[in-house]
């Protein structure tokens, strides 16, 4: 039997069209509010629930900080600087040697600097450089206690060293936060972990679920049963009453009833309204988290300002995504089809959160 998530109600579904009249406001005028520079493939651990598929060695090599820098200079020529972050992320971006170098010539031209971490390499002295080159914010992962971090991870260090990142950060002025992906493993102890998070220091937290794409669509055991997705919303739902820590779920997908229940606000796909990435080979895409290709142009020949402005299409008008299982779905109003994310190459749905 199909178990679907809480229909939203009369209070909330008001709410919702309120919210899908802004977010067309937004798409219309597509503003770009952040960049995710994918700046290596390199990656020191092995991660199974990887949708990247990223190795010690890649393939592709990392990008020369002289070729992305002539992107945030076109960037400036139409747009403020001082209203874009620039997302550093891999692969694992403390594999580059000049990243701390990356950073301060991405904050010299105005824009602010973060990063995705996995923690292996964020010791007291990277801490410092990076803090130095003008680093503002910064998420570390951390898939829950020891054995199933590293288990997640593949790397027996995995664990100790991420929670010496969360250490050093506690005694920073970095806006950060850690990001938990839950699975099988981690599910049955998240009080106990939510416990252990808050006497570490960590003021927010993001807990992720994950899809089954790259390495995670062969590792069963990391995903959720339906029921188990629920029992993780209600969880959320349970902590932010409390208001200990900042908990929040990830921009996944819509959630009917949950909606405004485990976010600050309602769900909507920001890939290629105010999200963009360059990714290593230099294509320009939406959100990072979509791997399928709706590539919209590539640096090495096309100009990311007229990109921007001009293409993105299929991000910004959805009709063509009103097939399959959406056509007929009553809450197509409030979804608009999901994320990209969660289309294949062929623009099938792989995953609806809300069924």
């Amino acid at each position: 039997m199909e178990t679907k998530l809480p229909h939203p109600d009369l209070v909330k579904s008001f709410r919702l069209i309120r919210a899908n009249k802004y977010y067309a406001e937004r798409t219309e005028k597509h503003v770009l509010h952040q960049l995710f520079w994918e700046c290596t493939l390199r990656c020191n651990l092995h991660c199974i629930h990887c949708g990247s598929d990223c190795r010690v060695v890649a393939e592709t090599q990392d990008m020369p900080l002289e070729d992305f820098l002539p992107v945030l200079d076109d960037i400036r020529t139409t747009m403020d600087p001082n209203k874009i972050l620039i997302i550093t992320t891999g692969g694992e971006p403390l594999v580059r040697k000049d990243i701390a170098e990356c950073g301060k010539a991405i904050r010299e031209r105005g824009f602010h600097w973060g990063m995705v971490s996995n923690g292996m390499l964020f010791d007291q002295q990277m801490c410092d450089r990076l803090v130095d080159a003008g680093l503002e914010t910064i998420a570390i992962s951390l898939d829950g206690f020891e054995e199933a971090h590293n288990w997640m991870r593949g790397s027996s260090r995995s664990f100790v060293t991420a929670e010496r990142a969360i250490k050093c950060l506690t005694r920073t002025n970095i806006t950060w936060d850690v990001i938990t992906c839950v699975n099988q493993k981690n599910l049955g102890y998240l009080h106990e972990y939510k416990r252990y998070l808050i006497d570490l220091g960590v003021k927010k937290w993001r807990i992720f679920t994950i899809i089954p794409m790259g390495r995670a669509a062969t590792h069963p055991e990391l995903q959720l049963s339906n029921e188990q997705f629920r029992e993780v919303m209600e969880f959320i739902v349970e902590v932010r009453k409390e208001n200990a820590i900042s908990l929040s779920y990830s921009c996944e997908g819509f959630l009917g009833n949950y909606e405004y229940e485990v976010r600050n606000y309602p769900y909507y796909c920001q890939a290629g309204v105010n999200v963009a990435s360059i990714l290593a080979d230099g294509s320009i895409s939406g959100c990072l988290s979509i791997r399928s290709q709706y590539h919209q142009g590539n640096i090495y020949k096309d100009r990311f300002s007229e990109v921007w402005e001009n293409k993105f299409e299929p991000y910004r008008k959805r009709e063509w995504m009103h097939n399959g299982p959406c056509t007929d779905c009553d809450m197509w109003e409030f979804c608009q089809g999901n994320g990209m994310h969660l289309r294949d190459d062929e623009g099938n749905l792989m995953l609806c959160h809300y069924k």
